[in-house]
């Protein structure tokens, strides 16, 4: 099975560039999107092209904010949307889907903001998400994807010094949040495969051609059940694959 996430900023922007075209070559087994930007109805008309996937979408209250979609070609036992909290589960955020071996989690963590203003309310989140994978776990092993948006390590981003303590995405509560994913037995399967590979990133800003310089953030995971290990072939890093801010990643196992 293969599986791609992507932070695509946007669905009904993305699609009107390579996406189609891009998704059809890959050819992934399910594809889980983020940040969609869009009602579900809106998800299922851009992503109609891709007729051999069933859409499983989540939407935000608000209005072109959040969301998250999973494109299957192989149909889930069941599907959930949200992890059962009010204080969560009005920005679209998680999509679940319940397979015959696993869980297969799609997320778009919360991001703290320039200001840092939501830095406690992703404290929180990063509490609240793994006591809700860990439920999971206690049933089936679980695949969690997704824009965690954080990078862990000093490895995982291009200027660690510079970000370290002063910018969403590399402070410290946001690094313990990953930790605590880690501590609870969940595995980052690029960095496991992948040890000591730097300049791998994710996701590049849009100011002072970042992309183009390789001045980028690893804030894109796949983590996995440490007993789904055995299976695990492959996390890659798509950086050849525009149209967002983002790139895709992706595991086969």
């Amino acid at each position: 099975m293969r599986i791609f996430s992507f932070n695509v900023n946007g669905i009904r922007a993305i699609v009107g560039k390579s996406f189609i075209a891009d998704m059809e070559r890959e050819d992934a087994d399910i594809i889980c999107l983020q940040e969609t930007k869009a009602t579900v109805a809106q998800v299922k008309t851009a992503v109609a092209p891709l007729s051999d996937y069933t859409v499983f979408a989540n939407e935000a209250e608000k209005k072109g904010y959040s969301g998250t979609a999973i494109l299957t070609k192989e149909k889930p036992i069941s599907a959930s949307f949200g992890i059962g909290l009010e204080e969560h589960d009005n920005e679209g955020r998680v999509v679940c889907l319940e397979f015959t071996d696993f869980y297969l989690v799609n997320v778009y963590v919360p991001n703290s903001g320039n200001a840092l203003l939501r830095l406690p309310y992703r404290q929180q989140w990063d509490t609240d998400f793994c006591n809700y994978l860990k439920g999971l776990e206690k049933t089936k092993n679980v695949v969690v994807c997704g824009d965690f948006n954080v990078a862990h390590k000093s490895i995982d981003l291009a200027r660690p010094k510079a970000n370290y303590n002063k910018s969403a995405g590399h402070m410290q509560e946001e690094i313990d949040g990953m930790d605590r994913y880690l501590n609870a037995g969940f595995v980052d399967t690029f960095r496991y495969l992948n040890s000591s590979k730097d300049h791998q990133y994710s996701w590049w800003s849009y100011r002072a051609g970042a992309r183009k310089r390789n001045i980028g953030w690893r804030i894109d995971y796949f983590l996995i059940s440490n007993l789904l290990l055995d299976g695990l072939k492959s996390a890659k890093i798509h950086q050849d694959i525009m149209g967002s801010d983002h790139c895709p990643v992706s595991i086969s196992f």
